[in-house]
């Protein structure tokens, strides 16, 4: 009895699939970089850093001016109550001592405000530097591709060569340094000259300009 001889598996065709499972991955890998750099940033604020954030945070919710507004209300309704009852007034109009917590309050409010905006700042200035970088990066693989096709144009036979000063200066890729030269040079105030004003003659016979 003859036996089959064995035949070589056969490759399994391409899947369609296995792009798209490949662009799932580089786009899981882009936001896993992105969580890991906001988690260290994340990191780095101190447990005194947290405690203002998380009053500050408090103290913007409409809930917050409930609170100040009822506190008002029953300092100022406390006073009338105490002299409606003979005793004396523990604040009494125009309330200084109020007005001292309030603007106290207000005061560490705006501070908290200010330290967290501090953070928020340096953070989006990181974020700033990062697209800068990932822009120049584009930048020099946009210019190599224009090189590696103006390569290809003057290999391919059928394909007339012709001189292309738009591709010429697109694959030259940008120099960072003189990027950030630019962007570090401020424009000088341009001295406006004054228009001239008309001359008039007061009551001496001298002339005098408006």
């Amino acid at each position: 009895m003859k036996t089959k001889p064995d035949l070589p598996p056969a490759t399994p065709p391409d899947s369609p699939d296995m792009p798209a499972e490949s662009e799932r991955d580089q786009i899981s890998q882009n936001i896993e970089a992105v969580l890991d750099f906001y988690t260290r940033e994340d990191q780095k604020i101190s447990r005194s850093q947290r405690i203002l954030e998380r009053i500050s945070h408090f103290s913007g919710q409409p809930v917050f001016l409930g609170i100040i507004l009822l506190f008002v209300a029953l300092w100022m309704l406390a006073n009338v109550l105490f002299r409606q009852f003979g005793i004396p007034a523990f604040d009494p109009a125009p309330y200084f001592w109020l007005q001292g917590i309030v603007g106290l309050g207000a005061l560490l409010t705006a501070t908290m405000v200010l330290s967290k905006q501090n953070r928020l700042a340096k953070l989006e200035e990181q974020r700033a530097h990062l697209d800068l970088k990932v822009t120049l990066l584009t930048e020099q693989k946009a210019a190599k591709l224009i090189e590696l096709l103006e390569e290809l144009r003057r290999d391919l036979p059928n394909v007339k060569n012709r001189h292309d000063p738009d591709a010429v200066a697109l694959k030259q890729s940008m120099n960072p340094e003189l990027v950030l030269a630019a962007l570090d040079e401020r424009s000088e105030p341009q001295n406006q000259s004054k228009p001239a004003g008309e001359t008039v003659e007061d009551a001496g016979g001298k002339e005098q300009i408006l």
